[in-house]
């Protein structure tokens, strides 16, 4: 049985109403009134609060259909010249071009196989299904 991937981990503090996400393995994020903690990007998940009652789990998993994961499955990019502060990009704002080179990138170093490159080409055909092209 293969496990569920994270997607997306998020979720929204009530107390104060922020809707807070982790994209990356050690991006600790609080929301704004300190009752709520999101880490462990899509490698894992951990939640901090101090009251449970005030937390909304807001995650997303790889069992969810493909068009909601191509909204929420996110990249870290520098801009094109690696120059820009960080960006979260959903992959279905990705140029084409950046979708390429990032599996060139994975292959590189080894993990062609990995979860990111499955999703980079499954974005790929549903864009050649679609008629979707997204240029620089």
């Amino acid at each position: 049985m293969v496990e569920k991937q994270i997607i997306l981990n998020r979720a929204k503090c009530l107390g104060c109403g922020d809707v807070i996400t982790s994209y990356s393995v050690h991006d600790f994020v609080i929301c704004s009134c300190g009752n709520l903690s999101v880490d462990g990007g899509t490698e894992y998940l951990k939640r901090s609060y101090n009251d449970p009652k005030l937390v909304c789990e807001m995650s997303i998993y790889s069992d969810e259909p493909f068009e909601l994961i191509r909204e929420n499955y996110h990249r870290g990019g520098y801009g094109k010249n690696g120059n820009e502060p960080l960006k979260w990009v959903p992959i279905s704002e990705m140029s084409n071009e950046w979708l390429q080179n990032c599996i060139i990138y994975n292959d590189g170093r080894g993990n062609f196989k990995c979860f990111a490159n499955y999703l980079y080409l499954k974005e790929i055909k549903y864009r050649k299904r679609m008629k979707i092209f997204i240029g620089e």
